[in-house]
Parts: C-alpha cells; structure tokens; sequence
C-alpha cells in the first residue's frame, strides 16, 4: 500500500490557501477601521485559522446554506465530496440584521485584534435541534457540543475568509508545523505512507501500543496533539504537549516520529469527528488514520466503536485516507505486556485496565499510576500539574 513519495493529494485535490498576500493584508488593513465587525471565540478563531492554512480543505470559509444542509444531513458537501462536521459562523439577530450581503466583515479575535476578513455572501437561519441530533446524534444539553450549537447564535454567516497572517502559536511554535509544511517534511524524510494519532488526553500505554504497532506498518508517525478549545475539564494543552515531549525523548524513535500541534478545537462529535479528524490528517499528507476506542467520545453517547464503524458507510476510495481500527489495549499479566482481545490468551481477571476517570483521581491524590498504565516520567508530569 505505497504512496508516490509526492505524496498523498489533499481533500477535495487541491491544499487551500487563505492567507492574505501582503498586498491583501495592506488592503484589508486600510479599510479595517471602517468595516462592520463580529468577535469571534476561541473555536471560531481556531475555524478561520484551519481553513487558512489548508486543514480544512477543500473549505475555502464558512459554509453556505447549500452546503451546511447537505453536511448535516449527508456528510458531504454539494459537489459531493465527503464533509462530516459543518465548519460555521454563527450570530445573533441583532448581529446579522446589521450585515449586508456582498460586503466584507471584520474578524476580531477575542483579545479583540484584527485577525482576518469575511466576505459576506449569504445569512441563514439553521435548526439547531436538527444540527445537534444529526451531527451529535443527541440533542441534550449536557453534550458539550450540543451545548454549543444552542448557546451560539441563530443565524449563520458564510462565504470565503482571510487570515491577514499566520503568527506563531503562543504556547508551541516550534510544533506549529502546517499542512504544507508537513507535507514537505514526510516527502524530505522519504515517508510514503504516513500514520496520523489524534488526541485531546494525555498519552498512555494503551495509546503507545498502538501508535507502535501501527509505526511497524508504515513509514512514519504523525503525533498531532489538539490544542484548540476543548472541555474544562480536560488535561490542559501544555500538560500534554509536555507530556509527548517526554515520550519523544525517551520512547520514540525520533527518525520515525514528528510530533507537531493541531490547532483545531474539539466538537465531541464522536463518529462524525473521527470521519473530520481523518480528514484533516489526510490535508496535513496522512496516509492512514489510527481510530480508537470511543473516538473524540463524551459520556456515553456513543457506543465503544460507532467511531470505526462509520467509515464502513463510505466507499473504499471516497475518503482517500485509511482507518487504522485498534481494539481497547490493555496490559496482560499473562504475557507481561500490552495487548487486546485479538492478541491477549489471558482472562479478563488478568487484564489491567485503569479508566481515564480513576487515574485522574490517583494523580490528584498524588499517587502514581501502576507503570502498566503510564510511563512513570509522564505520570510524574501529570501529578504535578493536578496538584497544582
């Protein structure tokens, strides 16, 4: 299953572009104080800057009417191309009654600096019970992405957007490494086919068994952390990114391996967000996709492996990415090392499976995790960030 050392085409075949050129950004810049202007959160930040750089190609802004119902309903846009998470910009009335068609709008981000420019061309009432229930497959409130949908606005604002520039991300710039840029870096280390890892948690031993086994199948392994906005609750970005820092240093072989950021926030979507994330990963030059256990999963909305089972709706080729499907890992006493079911001769009283739930209130505790469930320089990390 080689690639063309090229390397793989990106979504929809072309890896968009909309950074504004420096003619642009003069323009946009000469005209800002006088544009109407929307303040957008931190999702709708990391939205604009992931179409900017290419992550969500073939997206070139925020999705017309057309398309958002073809997405929510279909998971695909109009032309046919496979789109799982509708990409938007949502206000409220009063908001929307004082934008005009045709015309530009400014995009501030919530520090309230100038950041990039909305062409304006359409407005749209959505249903959001509709939304919710069809991307989220819930419309309960306490999903945090349902919670979401409700809380924005009710008219959405679409057409083609500018980022006026790409700056640093404040916290890793040395692992802000665009789809571009990726891409160049696996043609530059011969990598033909290229294995994606998407996270929002920290990593453990279960998530090293598979990212490994999946490294003895291919070239190279792309660890793209999520840094954009997710749960309150969730181990914070830096904790983690230091916590992959360690890994990198001790665990990986670092020829084999590039660690870099995804910008993105997390929808908690589940099965649609696996179908997304693969996506994305495919636009950053990704040949295959690791899907897990509950995939971008929340409570119990979802069964153990809806995330895997999704891809099976699309044709073999339609998403030009491949799911590489792991079963739960856990550590078997037997064998004395990482396994699942398909592997594992042992019985389930032989298994060692700590919950994400349980091993947060052992670090808050300041007890560390069995070594069968976490490296003891990671859980080291992630005591004393609980604690404090």
């Amino acid at each position: 299953m080689s690639t063309p050392i090229d390397g793989i085409a990106p979504h929809g075949g072309q890896l968009i572009n909309r950074i504004a050129t420096p003619a642009e950004r003069q323009e946009f810049l000469a005209q800002g104080d006088h544009l109407p202007r929307i303040t957008l959160d931190e999702r709708a930040t990391s939205d604009l800057v992931m179409i900017a750089i290419g992550g969500f190609s073939p997206l070139k802004g925020f999705l017309e009417r057309a398309d958002y119902e073809t997405v929510v309903e279909q998971m695909h846009l109009t032309n046919g191309v496979p789109w799982a998470i509708p990409v938007t910009l949502s206000v409220n009335e009063e908001v929307a009654d004082t934008l005009k068609e045709g015309n530009w709008v400014r995009l501030d981000d919530p520090e309230g600096n100038f950041i990039g420019v909305l062409e304006l061309t359409q407005k749209y009432h959505y249903n959001k019970a509709h939304e919710a229930v069809n991307v989220y497959r819930t419309d309960d409130i306490k999903h945090p992405g349902v919670k979401v949908v409700y809380d924005q606005g009710a008219v959405n604002l679409a057409g083609p957007v500018w980022l006026l520039q790409r700056d640093d991300h404040p916290l890793f710039p040395k692992y802000q490494i665009d789809p571009a840029q990726s891409r160049q870096l696996f043609k530059e280390r011969e990598w033909a086919t290229v294995v994606g890892f998407q996270t929002r948690n920290p990593i453990h031993r279960a998530h090293e068994y598979i990212q490994k086994c999946a490294l003895e199948i291919v070239d190279g392994l792309f660890l793209h952390p999520l840094v954009g906005a997710t749960k309150s609750d969730d181990i914070p970005a830096d904790v983690r990114m230091r916590c992959y820092e360690i890994m990198m240093d001790g665990y990986f072989p670092k020829d084999r391996v590039i660690l870099a950021i995804n910008p993105s926030a997390m929808r908690y979507a589940g099965p649609r967000e696996a179908i997304f994330h693969a996506l994305i990963r495919k636009n950053y030059g990704c040949t295959h996709f690791i899907v897990g256990r509950d995939h971008a999963g929340v409570g119990d909305y979802y069964g153990t492996y809806d995330a895997q089972y999704i891809f099976d709706e699309f044709a073999p080729d339609a998403l030009g990415i491949v799911p590489m499907k792991f079963e739960h890992a856990f550590y078997c006493k037997r064998t004395q090392q990482m396994a699942t079911t398909k592997t594992s001769p042992s019985e389930k009283e032989d298994r060692i499976h700590l919950s994400g739930t349980k091993v947060r209130e052992m670090l808050r505790r300041g007890e560390m995790p069995p070594p069968e469930f976490s490296r003891p320089e990671v859980a080291a990390e992630l005591i004393k960030a609980m604690q404090g």
